[in-house]
């Protein structure tokens, strides 16, 4: 069973639905606070939830950035430690350095909230809610050329929702990996589909 640290800030709100797929597929979960430091040898991975870390001021994802949690996580990442990203999470990553690029304002400037078709790496098709409002993906052309060298580039939109670039919805580098749609919204065959499971088994 691995014990996964979930990252929580003011205005978080996709924590306790995290925190339950997590222990869904029989990991042990546990909350970590945006002011407390952490050892890295606590966790065996993490998982940063979406919302609106501190109401997203200056620019969604930035003042979580700086926050002393995210210092330990970079501590924790350097040693290899297996990092999700999800939505706002995805956001923080990128403001923290640990990712490359940014998520800026939606093409057409309106929140999306809907149902979207992705494609991995492998050429597998998913189907996962999307909620975002700042979720399109931007990256200077020699940086969208080396996520493309280095086959980073982990997910793609079926049909483009916000305009990314490439229309890319996830990237993963090294032990690092992000995505704007929601998994954990898409745990149960209530809930609209089962495909988000795939992506908290990896943990």
């Amino acid at each position: 069973m691995s014990r996964v640290g979930v990252l929580r800030f003011p205005g978080t709100n996709c924590d306790l639905d995290v925190f339950r797929a997590i222990e869904d597929l029989g990991h042990e979960a546990c909350w970590i606070w945006y002011a407390n430091p952490f050892e890295e040898r606590e966790y065996d991975s993490y998982v940063i939830p979406g919302g609106f870390s501190f109401g997203d001021y200056l620019r969604a994802g930035a003042m979580a950035a700086q926050s002393p949690a995210m210092d330990s996580l970079k501590k924790a990442v350097k040693k290899g430690a297996p990092v999700i990203g999800i939505c706002n999470g995805f956001q923080i990553l990128c403001e923290a350095g640990l990712l490359p690029g940014a998520l800026v304002r939606n093409e057409k400037l309106r929140f999306i909230d809907r149902w979207v078709e992705l494609v991995d790496q492998n050429k597998e098709i998913y189907s996962l809610p999307i909620a975002h409002g700042e979720g399109r993906f931007y990256i200077e052309e020699d940086g969208l050329k080396e996520l493309r060298d280095k086959d980073q580039i982990w997910l793609t939109y079926k049909d483009n929702p916000n305009g990314s670039i490439s229309d890319i919805a996830g990237i993963k580098v090294n032990s690092v990996s992000a995505l704007m749609p929601h998994p954990e919204r898409a745990m149960k065959d209530w809930m609209g589909g089962t495909d988000g499971r795939r992506f908290f088994e990896c943990l």
